[in-house]
């Protein structure tokens, strides 16, 4: 159960959830760029994410993007230019706000993904994470930690490239020590499509679902669903 790993907020409606991540993500970004002169934050692919970071590049006064620096929770072994790239997702809307190329730290995974992985952990490790982004799949999975594969017992590594043969292919993902690490992990589950898995992680034994590894008792992740999501677990409910 995630029940002491985790706390869930629910806000609302999808749009309401949505402004509440938004927000979320803002006043993360201002308290870290005021207590240390710079934000750091892993983002996360998906349905979900995108819809934020098209609101969050609506607003390019909300906070100084010039001490944002890009990381990717993960990425698939594809080009930058791929339509499958979790980086170009991103990027569709990031690159309408001023942050410099600098800082723009993306994951190359389409070729050599075994050293670019342990290059990347190198650079986590020198940019301590301010905010990790994640989803969650409808197999529990989170990042690229899939059920049964070898990252889910990365127990050193901050980054590992992570054969996925669910897939039938390589992808380069954060490890539990990497996002547990981070000062903020925030899950988003948004929509009703989200809600079996999402109470099969609640109230499932630990291990059952990746997802589970997220947050820990002296760290708890903060999960915010929207009201159709949050729906069969809402004895958890938490404002």
């Amino acid at each position: 159960m995630l029940e002491k790993r985790a706390r869930l907020v629910i806000p609302g409606d999808t749009q309401t959830t949505l402004n509440y991540c938004v927000d979320h993500f803002i006043q993360t970004a201002k308290e870290a760029i005021h207590t240390k002169g710079h934000f750091h934050v892993a983002l996360s692919g998906g349905s979900t994410p995108k819809k934020i970071y098209e609101m969050l590049a609506q607003k390019p006064s909300a906070f100084d993007w010039t001490k944002v620096h890009l990381f990717w929770s993960d990425e698939r072994s594809v080009p930058p230019t791929s339509p499958d790239s979790n980086y170009r997702m991103a990027m569709e809307s990031f690159k309408k706000l001023p942050i410099p190329e600098s800082q723009i730290h993306r994951m190359v995974a389409e070729e050599n993904i075994v050293p670019n992985a342990h290059a990347y952990g190198a650079l986590i490790a020198k940019h301590p994470l301010d905010l990790v982004l994640l989803g969650i799949g409808d197999d529990g999975h989170t990042a690229s930690l899939f059920p049964h594969t070898n990252a889910l017992h990365a127990h050193h590594e901050l980054v590992v490239a992570n054969h996925v043969p669910q897939h039938n292919t390589w992808r380069m993902t954060f490890t539990y020590p990497c996002i547990n690490s981070a000062s903020h992990i925030v899950v988003y589950a948004l929509g009703a499509g989200k809600g079996e898995i999402l109470a099969k992680a609640f109230l499932e034994s630990p291990g059952t679902y990746p997802i589970q590894g997220v947050g820990t008792l002296t760290h708890p992740a903060l999960w915010i669903a929207d009201v159709a999501a949050a729906s069969l677990v809402d004895k958890y409910r938490s404002f």
